[in-house]
């Protein structure tokens, strides 16, 4: 019964080793298959004609189309469609919309124009009778001032000197009268003294003599008061008016310009605010008329969103029911039966194109014909909506002209253009994947006359992704390697350094430079090292656990180890460490009635205080097995 165990385990055992031999023998006879394998991955140089093309996919659309575009400010409902893909005449309607709201504006407009015009008739005449009042009132102040002019001038060359006339001739009068009375008085007194005349009559002539001189008093009085009070009262008071006219028609003149300018300016408001509403007219009823789009020329009803989409996809149809924006394209309008191809070429591939280089179009729906053209432009920025997608893409719109016309292509055809860059007649290629790139060198391996791969730099020209112009290097039915080791294409260069550039060291910690006896500061020795996270944590849990005499024996510790490192300080360190001391043994008592989240807290925040840092790795563990011990 024993024996059967045994034979058993011999069998199992047996077997695995067999199928250890049988794996083994598999994988050296696959490893052996593989490279004799590689050995064949070669390839021939090839001569004969060469086509250095670049393959891009593209639209077909019409070269010359014209694009119908809704003319109606804000948006608007399409009443009115006309089937895409009809042919339509000049004149026929193709796109109606909807305007009944601008119908009611442009009822309530042509009142507004009616009373504007009110308005400015109003304003019209009211300039009129402004300008005739104020020349009016011009007048009538220039004749104020001219007669008080003349009034001056009369009293002063007229009316003065007759008064003055006047008194002297009175004055005159009074003398003789005077002179005749007392002749009469003289003679009447000595007839009287003769009894020859009665005591009354030589009374009654000295009565006449003293009223002829009363009379010659006044009229002296009457001189003296016309030259020194009343001539000079009526000059000032003539003056005064010839003053006040002059300014009464300065204040004329300037209040009826400015009438005038009123007028005026309000007759210009009035014109323009007629003309805005005029205006606001022509624009409903332009608005209105632009609300029917009717076909310019004859042509193919193409809908807009039918060959362009949005950056978020296709755009919905154009239908009947669907509101527009002003400017909005809808209807494109080919004119004529010539299209051209827009292709969308990367941008490591721009360097190869350029205008006027020939193009073989293929249509995908057409897979039978084949049609030419050239390359009239190239976008200067790349396709926004390609890089919407995806910013890292970089397309770049060009324009390929088909010639000729035909009645077969219709907008919108996918196709495949063909862009021919060089065409050789007997050139040198080899398959791309058959050259590496080292250093700015072009590198194939050739097997040599012992069969081995060897390394050989070649020139090479321009590729059309699968075979690659050779210029010179190779010769005709030499043998390359097709899958060359791609280290070869890994640069090993370790000699290169910047040229008249001096790179400062970098300083860990803040540490500075080593001074000129090649040693570091005093202060660098002693620097602290700093703490991890981790390790302040398990330092804070560590020293709160701490009994006095152990914070008594770390404090000794860290203390000797300071003094070794700089002995002239030790002085200042045991006056730090007596004040630390100090707050520590003065908190432990409050930290120990603490809760113990509480103390962790505070023996954190007490250790950012006082800095607490990490001794040296050796230390540091000789520390941890003394605390263990003890």
């Amino acid at each position: 019964m024993a024996s059967k165990p045994k034979r058993l385990r011999f069998i199992v055992l047996a077997l695995l080793a067999l199928l250890l031999l049988a794996f083994f023998y598999l994988r050296l006879r696959a490893g052996s298959s593989g490279k004799g394998a590689a050995l064949e991955l070669y390839t021939r140089v090839q001569e004969g004609p060469l086509v250095i093309n670049l393959l891009e996919s593209g639209t077909i659309k019409p070269r010359e189309q014209l694009v119908i575009k809704s003319q109606v400010e804000g948006r608007a409902t399409i009443l009115f469609l006309v089937p895409e893909g009809n042919l339509v005449k000049q004149g026929d309607l193709l796109v109606e919309l909807d305007t009944s709201t601008m119908q009611d504006n442009k009822v309530n407009q042509e009142i507004t124009v009616q009373n504007a015009e009110s308005s400015y008739v109003q304003s019209k005449e009211n300039l009129e009778v402004v300008r005739n009042q104020a020349k009016a009132n011009i007048e009538k102040a220039e004749l104020a001032l001219r007669f008080a002019k003349e009034d001056l001038k009369k009293y002063e060359e007229g009316e003065y000197p007759k008064l003055v006339k006047e008194y002297e001739g009175r004055i005159t009068l009074a003398e003789e009268e005077l002179q005749r009375a007392n002749d009469k008085l003289k003679w009447s007194e000595r007839l009287f003294a003769e009894k020859y005349l009665s005591e009354t009559e030589m009374r009654s002539d000295k009565l006449a003599c003293k009223r002829y001189e009363l009379d010659l008093q006044t009229a002296e009085a009457n001189l003296a008061l016309l030259k020194n009070y009343t001539y000079r009262r009526q000059i000032d008071e003539l003056e005064s008016n010839v003053y006040q006219n002059s300014m009464a028609l300065e204040r004329t003149q300037r209040s009826s310009r400015a009438d005038v300018v009123q007028a005026e300016a309000q007759l210009l408001a009035r014109e323009l605010e007629l003309n805005r509403q005029k205006q606001r007219l022509e624009k409903l009823v332009t608005q209105i008329g632009n609300s029917k789009i009717l076909a310019p020329a004859d042509g193919l009803v193409i809908y807009a969103t039918s060959v362009r989409s949005n950056r978020r996809g296709n755009a919905e149809p154009l239908d009947e029911g669907q509101e527009v924006f002003e400017r909005q394209e809808l209807i494109y309008l080919p004119t004529a039966e010539t299209f051209i191809a827009e292709v969308k070429v990367h941008e490591t591939n721009l360097k190869k194109i350029y205008a006027g280089l020939p193009v073989r179009i293929r249509i995908d729906a057409l897979p039978n014909m084949l049609f030419q053209g050239k390359i009239s432009k190239i976008a200067p920025l790349p396709d926004a909506s390609s890089m919407f997608m995806n910013p890292d893409l970089k397309l770049y719109n060009t324009i390929v002209e088909i010639e000729g016309e035909s009645d077969i292509l219709k907008s919108g055809m996918n196709c495949e253009a063909e862009i021919i860059v060089e065409q050789h007649r007997n050139a040198l290629y080899l398959p791309v994947q058959c050259v590496l790139r080292n250093e700015g060198q072009s590198i194939v391996f050739v097997k040599n006359a012992q069969g081995q791969p060897e390394a050989r730099v070649i020139e090479v020209g321009a590729d059309n992704n699968r075979m690659v112009h050779i210029l010179s290097g190779l010769k005709v039915d030499e043998e390359v390697m097709l899958t060359p080791p791609l280290h070869a294409a890994v640069s090993t260069r370790t000699d290169e350094v910047l040229v008249d550039e001096k790179i400062p060291p970098r300083a860990e910690n803040g540490a500075g430079p080593e001074n000129e006896n090649g040693e570091q500061d005093s202060r660098q020795r002693g620097r602290r090292q700093r703490l991890s996270p981790e390790q302040m944590r398990q330092m804070q849990e560590r020293m709160a656990n701490m009994s006095d005499e152990e914070r008594e024996a770390l404090r000794q510790r860290y203390q000797q180890r300071r003094s070794a490192n700089n002995p002239n300080n030790d002085t200042r360190e045991n006056q730090e460490s007596n004040r630390r001391r100090g707050n520590w043994e003065g908190g432990t008592a409050a930290r120990r009635r603490m809760p113990r989240g509480q103390a962790n807290d505070q023996n954190a925040a007490e250790t950012r205080e006082t800095r607490i840092v990490a001794p040296e790795p050796a230390q540091t563990e000789k520390t941890a097995t003394d605390e263990k011990n003890q």
